[in-house]
C-alpha cells in the first residue's frame, strides 16, 4: 500500500511540475520569448490561451487512457501517461523563439501543450484509482489518497522554487534567451524516476478481480448510463480548479500589475504551495472521521469567505500580509481538494471507474483551468479590481456546494 501511495504521489508530482513551469512561464516568459511582436496585454492574453489549451485536451487523454485503463489495466497505461508528459515538457524547453523561427515556435508550443494536456488527462485518475483500489474497506482510505493528491502542491512548489533559482541566478536578457529553458529540460530527470517506481508496481487486485472477458467501450458506458455523476462531478471540481488559479497563479498576474517584482510572486506562489501541503492531510483525514461530501461542502464555503480577504490582504502590497494570506488561502482550498482522489472514484462502478473519474476530474479543467485565467485578465483589465475575480470565484464555489451536496457515493 505505501508502494502504491508512493509511486502515485511521485509520478503525479512529475505531471504536476510539468504542468506548472508551463503556467509561470505563460506568465512571466513566453510573451516575451514567443509573441514579442505584439502589445503586451495581447501577447500575455495569448500566452495564457496557449495556457488553458491544455485543459481543453485534458478529457480527450481522460477518454483514451480511460479506455485502455477500464479495458486492460491501470499500471501500464499509467507509465505511458508519464512518458508522454516528460517529453512533451522536454521539447518545450528545445523550442525556437520569435526571433529565430517567426511564428513556427508559438504552433509547436500550443502542439506540445495539447499533449502535456492528454497526458495530464490520463494521469490523475488513474493514479487516484490504484490507491483507492489498493485501499478498498480501509478507514484510511481518503488520507492515503489524500498523499497523491499531494503532488499537486509539491510539482508547484517544485515548479515555482526552480524558476525562483533560474531568475535570481541570471539577468534578463539569459534568462529569456536559455535561462527559462533550464525547468524544461531538467523534467527528463524526473520521469525516469516515476517510470521505475510504477514498473515495480503489481496491477490494481481490484481491477484483477473483474477482468472483463466481452469488450466494452467505457466512454459509451459512461455516456449511457453514468452521465449524472459525470456532471456533478465536473461542478464539484470545477470550484476548487478555478480556486487554485486565483490563489497561487493569478497574483503572478495581479502583483506586477500592482506594481510588485514578478520574484515576488514567485515567493507567495510557493508560501500558498506549503500551505496546501499542511492542509491536505489533516483534510484528508477529516474526510475519513466525517465523510467527503461534508468535507467538501465545508470547504466551499471556507473559500467563498477567504477569497475577498485575500484580495484585500493583496491589495496592502505588505509582502508579510500577502504571504500570509496565501498560506491560508491554499490551507483552506485544500478542504476542497484532499477528499476528491476517494470522492470521484466512489461515484462510479469498477468497470468504467477509470473512465468515469478521469472525465468528471478532467472536464471541469475546461471550465476552470482553461478559461480562468482569460476571465480573471478580463476582469482585472475591465474593472482594475481584484474583488470582480473574487466575485467570479464565489459563483463557481456555489456551484461546487450545490453539486457535492446532489452527489451519491456507491461505497
Amino acid at each position: 500500500m505505501l508502494r502504491v501511495t508512493l509511486a502515485g504521489m511521485v509520478g503525479t508530482t512529475l505531471e504536476f511540475y510539468d504542468h506548472f513551469i508551463y503556467g509561470s512561464a505563460a506568465a512571466l516568459i513566453f510573451p516575451r520569448v514567443f509573441f514579442s511582436q505584439m502589445s503586451p496585454n495581447l501577447a500575455l492574453l495569448l500566452s495564457l490561451v496557449t495556457y488553458g489549451v491544455a485543459f481543453i485536451a485534458r478529457p480527450l487523454g481522460a477518454v483514451i487512457f480511460g479506455h485502455f485503463g477500464d479495458r486492460i489495466g491501470r499500471r501500464d497505461v499509467l507509465v505511458v501517461a508519464l512518458v508522454l508528459m516528460g517529453a512533451s515538457t522536454f521539447l518545450i524547453g528545445c523550442l525556437p523563439d520569435y526571433a529565430t523561427a517567426g511564428a513556427t515556435g508559438a504552433y509547436l508550443l500550443c502542439l506540445l501543450r495539447v499533449l502535456q494536456g492528454i497526458a495530464l488527462g490520463g494521469e490523475w485518475g488513474g493514479a487516484t484509482l490504484m490507491v483507492s483500489e489498493y485501499a478498498k474497506g480501509s478507514r484510511i482510505k481518503a488520507l492515503l489518497g489524500s498523499i497523491v493528491q499531494m503532488a499537486s502542491p509539491l510539482g508547484f512548489l517544485l515548479a515555482g522554487g526552480m524558476f525562483a533559482a533560474v531568475t535570481s541566478l541570471t539577468t534578463e536578457a539569459q534568462l529569456l534567451d536559455w535561462g527559462w529553458r533550464i525547468p524544461f529540460l531538467l523534467s527528463a530527470l524526473l520521469v525516469g524516476v516515476g517510470v521505475y517506481m510504477r514498473l515495480h508496481l503489481a496491477e490494481s487486485p481490484e481491477f484483477l478481480q473483474m477482468q472483463q472477458k466481452e469488450p466494452v467501450a467505457p466512454v459509451l458506458e459512461v455516456a449511457r448510463n453514468h452521465l449524472k455523476p459525470v456532471l456533478l462531478a465536473v461542478g464539484t471540481r470545477t470550484g476548487s480548479d478555478i480556486a487554485f488559479y486565483v490563489f497561487a497563479l493569478f497574483p503572478l498576474v495581479y502583483l506586477p500589475h500592482l506594481g510588485l517584482p514578478r520574484e515576488t510572486a514567485l515567493v507567495v506562489g510557493m508560501a500558498a504551495a506549503v500551505g496546501q501541503m499542511c492542509g491536505i492531510p489533516l483534510f484528508g483525514y477529516l474526510s475519513d472521521r466525517h465523510g467527503t461530501k461534508r468535507v467538501l461542502a465545508i470547504g466551499a464555503v471556507l473559500n467563498i469567505v477567504w477569497c475577498f480577504a485575500y484580495v484585500y490582504l493583496l491589495d496592502t502590497m505588505q509582502l508579510p500580509w500577502i504571504i500570509a494570506g496565501a498560506f491560508v488561502a491554499l490551507f483552506l482550498l485544500a478542504a476542497l481538494w484532499a477528499p476528491l482522489a476517494a470522492h470521484l472514484p466512489a461515484l462510479f462502478p469498477v468497470n468504467v471507474r477509470y473512465t468515469g473519474t478521469g472525465l468528471g476530474f478532467q472536464a471541469a479543467g475546461i471550465l476552470g483551468g482553461a478559461l480562468a485565467p482569460t476571465i480573471c485578465l478580463m476582469l482585472l483589465n475591465r474593472f482594475d479590481s481584484g474583488y470582480a475575480v473574487a466575485l467570479y470565484l464565489c459563483a463557481t464555489l456555489l456551484v461546487a456546494l450545490w453539486c457535492t451536496i446532489r452527489t451519491e457515493l456507491r461505497y
